[in-house]
């Protein structure tokens, strides 16, 4: 039997932080680290005069004070509250004048928390991600930076079988993860996904406190023809407010988690976005358990990379790493591109800006004789 396999970092399915449309990407890189350094410090325990003057001018540096439905603020503090409850900060004066005043003390002070803001994605673009799934055909699909569940099964339902006639997928599940902007990792599956294991809870080796997944590596299990294949679906540490310490500790619990999951079945690969390139330490770690890389197979024929132009392993963030027992059922290894919109890259013929590209990575997948 003939399995496809595939990852799709999709960039999100019907809503998108309004901060990944800036075009000028070293404005996008602020406003990210800014949004990382306000969560952290709103979730200190004690603000300290420092903190406090801190939050107050990201609130002001981005317009969070100011809501305008019209030209909404890319961050927003959400404080669901009653009137006798303290709010995060008061506001004073106006215009160019205007003050922010600090009043909670600390995280258990006051109820509420910073998102990105988010706008509704351009329903062509819904439907390029959709085209891009369609062609690829994949009979069990890795989806990265999802919604939600439901959100995976609206378009699973109403775009892949209603708008693009495709069959839809019977089987398809998400856990919620560890990332405030609501971006997670799921599966799409024409086959039986017979068992998840989350491993949300998974501490940093050096700061027991804190996650160590920036969202998750659920473990998926999925019956081919009776044969269990586990798949641990990632999508490591960005590069933007890079830490690369983090990432390889990631990529190090990932390693742990697959040679445990081998106990299992022999049948154990890794995949999704791994925020790193073939020559990284993160992916020396993950090698170093016999994984291999399948646009390394002899069958791939295609471009180096998975991102932006794909031109250099530079480009390339995403993978299928598969153990020697699945490695040797390779049949083809393959990359559809077309939903991307850069230089030398010949997109859809439905895509003709970067605003209706798909998404600005490639979908990366390998058929197998099981």
């Amino acid at each position: 039997m003939s399995v496809r396999i595939a990852t799709f970092n999709m960039e999100n399915l019907f809503r998108r932080p309004t901060v990944f449309r800036l075009p000028d990407p070293q404005a996008r890189a602020r406003l990210l680290t800014d949004f990382a350094e306000l969560v952290a410090l709103l979730d200190k325990r004690e603000y300290t005069s420092r903190d406090k003057e801190r939050i107050a001018e990201i609130i002001l540096d981005h317009r969070i004070h100011a809501f305008d439905p019209r030209n909404p603020p890319p961050i927003t503090i959400n404080e669901p509250r009653r009137t006798d409850e303290i709010r995060l900060y008061d506001t004073s004066g106006s215009g160019n004048d205007v003050k922010i005043e600090i009043k909670a003390a600390g995280r258990a002070s006051w109820v509420g928390w910073a998102e990105l803001g988010q706008d509704d994605l351009d329903l062509n673009v819904v439907r390029n991600t959709g085209r891009v799934v369609s062609e690829v055909d994949a009979d069990v699909l890795v989806t990265v930076e999802v919604e939600d569940r439901l959100t995976l099964e609206r378009f699973n339902t109403q775009v892949l079988a209603g708008a693009l006639g495709r069959r839809p997928y019977p089987y398809n599940l998400l856990v919620d993860g560890n990332d405030g902007r609501g971006i997670d990792i799921g599966i799409l599956s024409r086959h039986p996904v017979t068992s998840v294991r989350p491993h949300l809870f998974d501490t940093r080796p050096d700061r027991p406190a804190k996650r160590l997944f920036s969202r998750d590596c659920p473990e998926f299990e999925i019956r081919l023809n009776g044969t269990p294949v586990v798949i641990l679906g990632n999508h490591l540490k960005s590069k933007f407010t890079d830490d690369p310490a983090l990432r390889l500790a990631q990529a190090k619990r990932v390693a742990e988690i697959h040679r445990a999951a081998l106990q299992r079945t022999p049948h154990v690969m890794v995949a999704g976005d791994l925020n790193d390139d073939p020559d990284s330490e993160t992916l020396a770690v993950l090698l170093d358990t016999g994984l291999r890389d399948v646009m390394s197979h002899r069958s791939y024929r295609g471009l180096p990379g998975t991102h932006g132009t794909c031109r250099t392993e530079r480009d390339k963030l995403d993978y299928l790493l598969l153990p020697p027992s699945l490695w040797r059922e390779v049949q083809h290894v393959g990359l559809e591109t077309r939903g991307i919109f850069a230089d030398g890259i010949k997109p859809f013929d439905t895509i003709t800006s970067k605003s209706e590209a798909a998404s600005d990575h490639a979908a990366l997948f390998v058929d197998l004789d099981l």
